[in-house]
């Protein structure tokens, strides 16, 4: 047995946790340890229950009692005591994030850096016309307000602050003292004085309404004065509503001093990386709101037998159990078939698509609607905004769990349809670095975007590749530690709750490498689970290197090579559950291997098992659905 000093060691002693047998082990330090043997036999319950649990609640007990509420206190395992821990990392095979938010790049915090680089080094583009978008100057914004027709409504408003938590009374005190009367605050219009409700911890965007004016012969001078004052308040933004004389409703136009489309007059926002963020409202598709997808009710589901009358039971959520049809659902079908041209009483299948496009989506005229009495009949006019929207509009407004559990079996989930599964802004998307916008990198593999973004310095001026020359550094870093995992074939946009317990466990171990800690106790749950025997070899290499930066790795595995790599080794055994949980074989690679016991026999190829020369056939065939 090789002796460790001290301060050199983990020493546990009487450990009893779930089936392990009051055992005793050193553990040398800063060195790649694997824990082996059956299914069962305690491998475990030493490593995570005991060790890691210790180490860890330890590490708790030593912050502040303000920390400790934050992060919960661990039991204490059923242990005498353990000398040498160091603060324990887990790298379990627990699943990733259940947040659909969560994707491979953020996980790794490759598209933190990725936001970054686009919002320093990125080339805006007009989202309507692909052009290159440059920055407005005052005369552009001027020379808008002055081709506004006469009788045309304009306020013009300068927003001071964008999408920023706090209340913000300081704020308006100034706009009050600067003489500004009016002030628009989330959309809706107040007067400075005002006891404006805000809350400090939401997101508010507030406007000061610099001037209102009707556009007609005379008033361009004042109308630009207004502009310069704007721009001058709003740091070079100037929101204009304008309402034209044939329009009832305004419409909102911003104007910026540093970027605009020259073609469609399209302006954007300051470059930000928030602006990049699908978990920010500022960068998020509003439709979708960053998810990517929509649940929505599908036609197909809501009328899965077409063969069947529009009117007479077609549309499922419109049919009792007993197979009537509810309500006066057919009088309104029969209804929109007249406005259409079309018989509801005919099968779906035989519905023209413009009928059945008014079924699903509605008409703008409001439709007739004749119902039959037994005596009377009674007629009247709805608006029709057709089924889909009358499904969504009862599931919003319904308390019952049990209607909507009902009503989900007929909605199914999709890409975005304005975003198309890019969960990004138009203008967002617009901006290209390389050729290709941020939507367009995150769909790319790995080796792809390890490959892109060494060859990205010779596409990047002087100027460019000084400003994001350091992001690149470790956005190819981290993408680099993912390829030493065997995890080249993911892609940056895969959802974080798609990976499966081996890749999710790989991914924390690859930003644990990317982190550079030196002196940390990482325990590891058979890391090799899933993994192709091709990349075995670079796992086995990025364990080492995480044992290089000063760590000591304790691996629970069953691989052999992982085993025949370690510095130390350790046997629980000889079985499991009530059988194992006994120390049957420890110590460095080659003092393990003279044993002639447990794992080492079948190291050592003394035992083995034998591939069956013909497998056992099923009793009854497997249903395969295809």
């Amino acid at each position: 047995m090789v002796e460790f000093m001290a301060q050199d060691k983990i020493v546990v002693v009487g450990a009893r946790e779930h089936n392990l047998k009051n055992i005793t082990v050193e553990i040398p330090r800063d060195r790649l340890v694997v824990i082996t043997g059956l299914s069962g036999s305690g491998k475990s319950s030493l490593a995570f229950d005991t060790i890691y649990a210790e180490g860890q609640r330890r590490y708790v007990e030593s912050l502040s009692a303000y920390a400790r509420q934050f992060l919960g206190q661990m039991d204490k395992p059923d242990v005498d005591h353990i000398e040498g821990l160091s603060p324990a990392v887990s790298i379990d095979q627990k699943s990733a994030s259940r947040n659909p938010r969560s994707t491979v790049g953020t996980v790794t915090e490759i598209y933190d850096y990725l936001r970054l680089i686009f919002a320093r080094v990125g080339t805006p583009h007009c989202p309507n016309d692909g052009t290159p978008i440059e920055r407005q100057s005052i005369d552009q914004v001027l020379d808008v307000v002055k081709a506004l027709p006469e009788g045309t409504k304009l306020q013009v408003l300068a927003p001071v602050v964008q999408g920023r938590k706090g209340e913000y009374k300081q704020v308006l005190q100034e706009v009050n003292k600067a003489g500004f009367v009016r002030v628009r605050v989330d959309g809706v219009m107040y007067e400075v004085t005002d006891d404006i409700p805000m809350d400090r911890y939401k997101a508010h965007t507030i406007e000061v309404v610099v001037d209102r004016l009707v556009m007609r012969e005379g008033v361009e001078r004042r109308a630009a004065d207004s502009v310069e004052t704007a721009l001058k308040m709003g740091k070079g933004l100037v929101t204009l509503n304008v309402q034209r004389p044939e329009d009832s409703e305004a419409v909102d136009q911003l104007y910026s001093e540093h970027l605009a489309c020259p073609v469609c007059d399209f302006s954007m926002p300051e470059l930000e990386p928030r602006l990049f963020s699908f978990n920010s409202p500022f960068g998020a598709c509003p439709d979708c709101t960053g998810l990517g997808t929509k649940t929505e009710f599908d036609p197909d589901l809501v009328c899965p037998d077409p063969r069947k009358p529009l009117r007479g039971g077609a549309i499922l959520p419109f049919v009792y159990k007993s197979g009537d049809v509810k309500e006066w659902w057919p009088e309104v079908l029969d209804a929109v078939g007249r406005a259409c041209g079309f018989d509801a009483s005919l099968p779906v299948a035989e519905i023209p698509a413009e009928g059945l496009k008014a079924v699903w989506h509605g008409l703008k005229d409001p439709v007739t609607v004749k119902v039959r009495y037994a005596r009377s009949e009674r007629t009247f006019q709805t608006q029709w905004d057709g089924v889909l929207s009358a499904l969504r509009k009862r599931y919003d407004s319904t308390q019952s769990e049990w209607v909507k559990k009902d009503l989900e079996q007929y909605m199914s989930t999709k890409p975005c349809p304005t975003c198309g599964g890019k969960r990004l802004k138009p203008e967002a998307l617009g901006v290209k670095l390389g050729g290709r916008s941020i939507s367009d990198i995150t769909v790319l593999a790995v080796d792809e975007a390890l490959q892109f973004f060494t060859e990205l310095g010779r596409q990047l001026d002087a100027r460019k590749l000084a400003i994001g020359e350091r992001a690149v550094k470790e956005i190819v870093e981290r993408l680099r530690f993912l390829a030493d995992v065997g995890l080249t074939y993911l892609t940056l946009d895969r959802t974080a709750r798609t990976l499966a317990g081996g890749e999710a466990q790989r991914i924390r171990l690859a930003t644990q490498i990317g982190s550079g800690l030196m002196g940390c106790l990482y325990v590891l749950d058979e890391p090799s689970i899933g993994l192709h025997q091709r990349d075995n070899r670079k796992l086995i290499e990025t364990l080492v290197r995480l044992r290089d930066l000063g760590n000591t790795v304790i691996v629970v595995e069953h691989d052999e090579e992982t085993m025949m790599a370690a510095d130390w080794l350790i046997d629980l055994g000889p079985g499991a559950g009530e059988h194992g949980g006994r120390i049957v074989n420890q110590g460095p690679l080659d003092e393990f291997l003279k044993s002639n016991v447990g794992t080492a026999r079948y190291l050592n190829g003394l035992d083995a098992i034998p591939v069956p020369a013909q497998r056992r056939q099923p009793k009854t065939p497997c249903p395969v659905s295809l």
